[in-house]
């Protein structure tokens, strides 16, 4: 069976009762199920999307995103959620990596489709149609016609960043999307009775993969924000009563800085989830004061991301650990050798489960880099403590976690090597009370160049998101290496830190 299974088995057993709720407008599993099969009809009919064919998405948050998921799972076609906050010659270069069929988009990101689309980069002849004016048609009948997705189709493709500098393609089948909301639903002991709250992008597979898919599977409602914004977040907290929701640390900060925060009723959560990055104890703390039980998760875009979470009854007693390894995944922590560390010590975490990605997508050498043995690689450090809780202590790559976005410096590094006037740049994170971490550019000038910080911050104009460029950059004369030559960057992140070079 493919996963639109589960709308059809919700629209027999709840016909009525509301699966999405938008901007004012609730849809009924019964409507979603009927959407649902004739978009994928009309992906087929009039599009020829096929099994194996990529479908991109740009858009915020709405209903269309997750129909097109449950229409493409029928079909066994791949959806490709592109993040609208890059720059449109990096949706150009996912665009040509993943050569769909189509991008749909909203009204609001047509402009920037097309020039995605139409950039060098992303020169992959796709077709761009508008959600917004009625892709799928009218709503017909549900019809129960033969399905060509299973359980090893692969269903969603999310790129993410990494120490080459280019983006790569983490292929979740959809067997792999349904044991993410198995364990899911053992996270937040989920039923059918809860409400999700959806503010976090359903681009990232924390907004779409942690809560949302997990309550539709289990016959909830979902109540879609666009994007987050603190002020609309607290008044649905107060109106709409939900139950459950993700947030990352920004976006908590966002909240409780907000002037209502302290009088809004936020007595409807049953917990909190969040992740993503290390979080700050206070936010938590400012979280229990209210009575919201807030729990973390750990997991990366290639596991779905669930994999390991600390459940509701240990959120006090444990709070700061990302708890235990999920219900259906294993964890191991690995020296440099693969060899499991001793009890206490740190070491890399490695996660093997049915939700792990496939691959990915058309790169051999960085699948078979990540995935030995079962085990994924995650690149990120943590321990066990003595009740075998696991605690995340950094990244072992270089990644910058800025309000809950992955910024990889290989990406910015690119950019400063074309520049004639950089002999040598690096970029390291540097902490920050609202975004957690901000990109700080280390630049060592070539010889006879003066540049300014405007000079370097321009380099990235149209090449990067604005969330990726420097917040700052500091000029030395040497960039401090070793013997090798290799930029030492945990000497950079100290001196950046404590803002001297």
């Amino acid at each position: 069976m493919d996963l639109s299974h589960w709308i059809a088995r919700h629209a027999d057993f709840t016909p009525d009762k509301a699966a999405l709720r938008f901007e004012g407008q609730a849809i009924s599993y019964d409507a979603l199920h009927r959407r649902i099969s004739t978009a994928a009809r009309v992906l087929q009919t009039e599009h020829g999307v096929g099994a194996g064919d990529r479908v991109a998405f740009l858009g915020a948050n709405c209903p269309d995103l997750l129909v097109l998921l449950f229409a493409a799972a029928r079909i066994g076609a791949i959806v490709l959620p592109l993040n609208w906050r890059l720059a449109a010659a990096e949706h150009g270069y996912i665009l040509r990596d993943a050569a769909p069929k189509l991008l749909l988009c909203t009204a609001e990101f047509r402009a920037g489709a097309d020039a995605a689309v139409a950039t060098p980069e992303g020169a992959s002849g796709a077709e761009v149609i508008e959600v917004d004016a009625g892709w799928h048609g009218a709503d017909e009948p549900a019809r129960n016609e033969p399905c060509a997705g299973r359980a090893e189709s692969p269903l969603l493709m999310v790129y993410t960043s990494g120490t080459t500098g280019h983006p790569k393609g983490a292929v979740l089948t959809q067997g792999a999307l349904f044991w993410n909301a198995v364990n899911a639903t053992h996270m937040h002991d989920l039923t059918s009775q809860d409400h999700v709250l959806t503010a976090l992008p359903m681009f990232h597979v924390g907004g779409l993969n942690i809560q949302t898919l997990p309550a539709l599977h289990a016959g909830a409602t979902v109540t879609l924000h666009r994007r987050f914004e603190p002020g609309p977040v607290l008044s649905a907290l107060a109106t709409d009563k939900p139950t459950l929701t993700v947030l990352v640390p920004a976006t908590i900060q966002a909240l409780i800085d907000h002037p209502r925060w302290a009088e809004t009723d936020i007595s409807s959560l049953r917990m909190l989830t969040t992740g993503s990055s290390i979080v700050p104890l206070p936010l938590i703390e400012a979280l229990h004061n209210r009575d919201v039980p807030t729990i973390q998760v750990y997991g990366t875009t290639e596991t779905a991301p669930i994999a390991a979470y600390l459940r509701c009854e240990d959120a006090v007693r444990k709070i700061g650990t990302t708890g235990k390894a999920a219900l259906h995944c294993e964890l191991r922590l690995v020296d440099e050798a693969e060899a499991d560390v001793a009890p206490g010590a740190a070491g890399e975490i490695l996660v093997r489960g049915p939700s792990v990605m496939r691959e990915y997508w058309h790169n051999e050498a960085a699948t078979a880099e990540a995935l030995r043995d079962g085990w994924f690689h995650t690149g990120d450090i943590g321990h066990f403590d003595e009740d075998g809780y696991l605690i995340f202590d950094e990244r072992k790559t270089d990644v910058i976690v800025s309000g809950g976005e992955n910024i990889y410096p290989a990406e910015l590094e690119l950019v400063l090597q074309e520049a004639a006037f950089i002999a040598a740049g690096a970029v390291v994170g540097r902490p920050d009370a609202r975004w957690g971490e901000v990109p700080v550019a280390v630049i060592e000038t070539a010889p006879g160049a003066a540049p300014s910080e405007a000079d370097v911050v321009a380099l990235f104009d149209n090449r990067l998101a604005r969330f990726k460029h420097p917040r700052d950059v500091v000029f030395v004369d040497r960039l401090p290496r070793n013997a090798l030559g290799k930029v030492l960057k945990y000497v950079l992140r100290a001196q950046v830190a404590n803002n001297r070079t």
